[in-house]
């Protein structure tokens, strides 16, 4: 997975970015099983708020642009998906196994991708001092 993004590529090319869009989107064929149930209901909320968080923070960093700024946003959009997961990891009697399967796996290579990118722009930025 491609997980650096540079000022001579768009946001939608970060593929990272691409994921977390991805995965905000299969939330809603979650909504229909996580609400038939009471206990879900909050769930469901905290959800798309850290799923939204994912992509919101990432899209604020590249818009402020490559400095010390950039890997900050990163790191909170990191820690929304750990958060995210964790969450999915609760709804383990909610949802599917194979669901959950994926939208961890997903929110894995999400984390993985992030952490990626914010060495790369904290090496970036040390070179540069």
């Amino acid at each position: 997975m491609e997980t650096k993004a540079s000022l001579n590529d768009s946001l939608e090319d970060y593929r990272v970015y691409q994921a977390a869009r991805k995965l905000f989107d299969a939330i809603w064929d979650d909504f229909d099983i996580l609400n038939r149930d009471v206990r879900g209901h909050e769930l469901v909320r905290q959800q798309v708020r850290s799923l939204d968080s994912i992509c919101a923070n990432i899209e604020e960093g590249y818009a402020r642009g490559f400095g010390k700024e950039w890997p900050h946003y990163l790191r909170i959009a990191r820690g929304s998906a750990r958060e995210s997961r964790g969450r999915f990891e609760r709804c383990a009697r909610l949802l599917p196994a194979d669901v959950l399967e994926q939208r961890t796996s997903s929110l894995n290579q999400i984390i993985g991708g992030l952490t990626k990118t914010i060495v790369t722009a904290e090496r970036k930025l040390a070179a540069k001092r």
